[in-house]
């Protein structure tokens, strides 16, 4: 395998450089000392070096040749009129770099940063970390005062790739894990699609100040989602401001305007006194528009300058005014469609388009269900001082029902909060029973029954213990469904085997439908005569 040709990227150093006559050679010189290295083979030097001190540059250069033939030495004017403003040193370096000629395939690139003022140092290390220089750090010191030790002195090289270091790897990733508990508020989910989602959240919201956009149904937790980033971003001091939240459903007319970008006294009828807006007021911080498809034309096109430029005008102003905001949007509605439709501008969803992702029903996320039952039953206990359980055998048929295909979950985390409140208030002795269970099971199916019209209610908890209801897959939970249907509905159980055997029946002579039925109904631990009974 062919090695790799080392180049030292390096400051002239006006001071420790400097030396003459023989006199020179007595000093530690950190360019010429680290070509003096047998460990450290340089194959090319560039050195970066005002012209104002050329006579000691053509010095370096020619004693660099002396200890290290090898060594080729490329001089690259850097003419700073003070090499301690940051931003002069800065532009200078990175003009450097831009013209600079790397080939990581031939060549390894280590950036020393032992001589020049401290400013020009943090300027190599900050072009080194962000790989406009993708090489490693070249530190060098003077030999230590032993006869034995090293005239050239001593030199460490600084791998910049932090994930190489175990240590810090480590830590690295547990900082990630908590900025992803917290994004959870602490709720350990199990469902692998919602942690992969939620980390990638985590990574980006650290990582960028675009806008975020949250889709997913009514109550899937954008807007408690849209805070806790608010907040992941206050604890890494990434945000100053105020969180600002808008459901923008319910901005109607002129209103609409107003509320968000602010108004002048006597921009119209009522304007008594001035009024910043909520962009303003989300200055330095961020705001969050829920239902943001729900925005007039008006508001959108106003909205996009402010994402752009930063700047907007008030209703009645002449004069714009500025708000640094972040922005998160949600949406229940497919945006896309809307801009197809004409309801929404095209360009205002690429603005917002950029970091984009949908969350999740709560019934497409069945195994986060028990966490999150036990989180608001915590959250209950906060708000009310009064610790309340689940028995053993309520808790089994109430995760069992809201993990089946019979629990919809219409307004999902909202559904679910609501139906914990009611069964915690109503637990007597702080202890949620089997009969209240049931009886708020029988609530939500109603309550969603009667909000999809139609739509029929599952008959399975009246006739299943919670044991039972926990050992069924899903995929029979639904055919069980329809089969109970059928015999709760049927005369006799033969009526109900002809019902549900009306097409393989045919096929045969000799059909004992009520026998098939009944063989069906006993792979579950049930029989006709107790279907029967529960209703």
């Amino acid at each position: 395998m062919q090695t790799k040709d080392t180049v030292v990227i390096s400051l002239l150093g006006t001071q420790l450089d400097a030396g003459k006559g023989d006199e020179r050679w007595r000093r530690w010189r950190p360019n010429v000392s680290v070509c003096q290295h047998d460990d450290l083979l340089v194959s090319r030097m560039v050195l970066l070096a005002p012209p104002s001190h050329s006579r000691l540059t053509r010095t370096i250069a020619r004693d660099i040749g002396l200890v290290s033939p090898e060594t080729k030495v490329q001089i690259e004017a850097l003419d700073l009129a003070n090499p301690w403003d940051f931003e002069q040193v800065y532009s200078a370096l990175r003009d450097f770099t831009e013209k600079m000629r790397i080939d990581v395939e031939t060549e390894e690139y280590l950036v020393h940063i032992t001589t020049g003022t401290h400013v020009e140092q943090i300027c190599l290390f900050l072009l080194t970390e962000s790989r406009l220089i993708p090489g490693k750090l070249l530190q060098s010191s003077p030999p230590a005062r032993d006869a034995q030790a090293d005239p050239a002195g001593q030199y460490h090289v600084i791998d910049l790739d932090l994930s190489r270091y175990d240590s810090i790897a480590s830590r690295f990733a547990r900082e990630h894990q908590r900025g992803v508990a917290f994004l959870k508020a602490g709720i350990d989910t199990r469902s692998a699609g919602f942690n992969r989602l939620i980390e990638r959240i985590e990574f980006v919201a650290l990582r960028s100040s675009a806008p975020i956009l949250l889709m997913g149904p009514t109550g899937a937790g954008k807007s408690k989602l849209a805070r806790r980033i608010f907040e992941l971003k206050q604890v890494n001091r990434q945000i100053e401001g105020l969180f600002v939240e808008v459901n923008c459903a319910t901005l109607r007319g002129d209103a609409a305007m107003s509320t968000l970008f602010g108004h002048t006294r006597g921009a119209f009828t009522g304007a008594l006194k001035d009024r910043p807006g909520l962009l303003r007021a989300a200055d330095k911080g961020m705001i969050f528009l829920d239902e943001i498809g729900d925005l007039g034309s008006d508001e959108q096109a106003m909205l996009l300058r402010a994402l752009e430029e930063k700047r907007f005008l008030p209703v009645g102003a002449d004069k714009e005014v500025t708000s640094n905001f972040l922005l998160i949007a949600g949406t229940n509605r497919d945006l896309g469609e809307a801009v197809a439709g004409g309801g929404f501008r095209e360009d205002l969803l690429a603005r917002i388009n950029l970091w984009s992702f949908n969350l999740p029903a709560l019934a497409e996320r069945s195994e986060d269900i028990e966490p999150n039952v036990d989180h608001e039953l915590q959250e209950y206990t906060r708000r009310s001082n009064q610790r309340v359980t689940f028995n053993a055998e309520a808790r089994q048929l109430f995760l069992a029902w809201a993990s089946s295909p019979a629990a919809s979950w219409r307004a999902n985390f909202r559904d679910l909060n609501a139906a914990i409140t009611r069964l915690a208030t109503l637990a007597s002795g702080g202890r949620i029973t089997e009969d209240l269970v049931r009886e708020e099971i029988t609530h939500l199916e109603e309550s969603w029954r009667k909000g999809a019209g139609d739509a029929p209610r599952s008959l399975l908890p009246k006739i299943l213990s919670a044991e039972e209801f926990a050992t069924i897959d899903p995929f029979d939970l639904y055919q069980l469904e329809g089969v109970v249907g059928v015999c709760r509905d049927a005369a006799s159980i033969s009526d109900a085997g002809r019902r549900l055997y009306s097409v393989s029946r045919l096929r045969k002579k000799h059909m004992n439908d009520a026998d098939r039925l009944r063989k069906y109904l006993k792979r579950f631990s049930l029989s006709w005569e107790r279907i029967k009974a529960a209703f």
